[in-house]
């Protein structure tokens, strides 16, 4: 609740307001850091999207089978404010420690105290994704809601490497919201991810939101009483899976 120390409520949800127009109808600005850009958005950012993406990632990777096996780094590529990171890793056997990157300096800091407050030991990059370089030895791959605000060339290129990676022995973790308009991209990794081994869900499962992202839901006009999205989930290649186990998923397994 820092968040709204400076900032009164009411500006809060006015800032989301904004930044939900952003992530409908302006998304070619996400890539401009529209995001993030002020005090309003930021704590908006923080305090309603934050929570969502971290209930929705770690009600993915506990539905995945051997998704919270043991993995000694996990790479969160775009980390934002580390809600994304936070979940997989806290889910895990035996929490790994984490790579934060960003470009932004402010996700930065937020993405540490995150972690941090998981009791995850992490290591902060600032950077851009699409030039990223991961460690040599196998990782876990995690890039939740930030490979749309990379430009098409970059994600091509990004798309071979992390594939490339997978074939070494990285296991890799793709979310994005459901909308295929924002998304045309998304069937190109699918059928990459699935070649690979992997497999691809959708999800839409009901929680009890915290109470701040329930009353700015509500201040801000939203609904959130569903939590949707969906995956790209690839351990470390074992080839082509069998058609049984490729084949979509229920949408609602929780």
């Amino acid at each position: 609740m820092r968040h709204l120390e400076e900032l009164t409520f009411s500006e809060v949800s006015r800032a989301l307001r904004a930044l939900s127009a952003t992530y409908i109808r302006r998304r070619r600005h996400l890539g401009e850091g529209a995001a993030l850009s002020g005090r309003g958005k930021r704590a908006a950012f923080a305090l309603f999207y934050g929570p969502l993406h971290y209930l929705l990632v770690n009600h993915i990777v506990r539905s995945i089978p051997g998704a919270t096996g043991t993995f000694r780094t996990l790479v969160d590529l775009g980390c934002g404010t580390g809600a994304s990171g936070a979940a997989w890793g806290s889910a895990c056997a035996a929490r790994p420690s984490v790579v934060g990157l960003d470009r932004n300096r402010w996700a930065l800091g937020e993405a540490a105290t995150t972690y941090r407050a998981f009791g995850l030991a992490a290591r902060m990059r600032q950077g851009n994704i699409a030039s990223v370089r991961l460690p040599n030895e196998p990782v876990a791959v995690l890039a939740a809601f930030t490979l749309n605000e990379v430009s098409e060339s970059a994600r091509e290129v990004l798309l071979g490497q992390l594939i490339a990676r997978v074939k070494r022995g990285d296991t890799l973790l793709i979310v994005e919201p459901v909308a295929g308009s924002a998304a045309s991209w998304w069937n190109r990794w699918r059928r990459e991810v699935e070649s690979a081994g992997g497999r691809a869900d959708e999800w839409r499962f009901r929680t009890e939101l915290p109470a701040i992202v329930a009353r700015l839901d509500r201040a801000a006009g939203l609904d959130h009483r569903e939590i949707t999205g969906r995956s790209l989930w690839c351990p470390a290649f074992a080839g082509p899976m069998n058609p049984e186990l490729a084949s979509p998923h229920p949408k609602n397994p929780a």
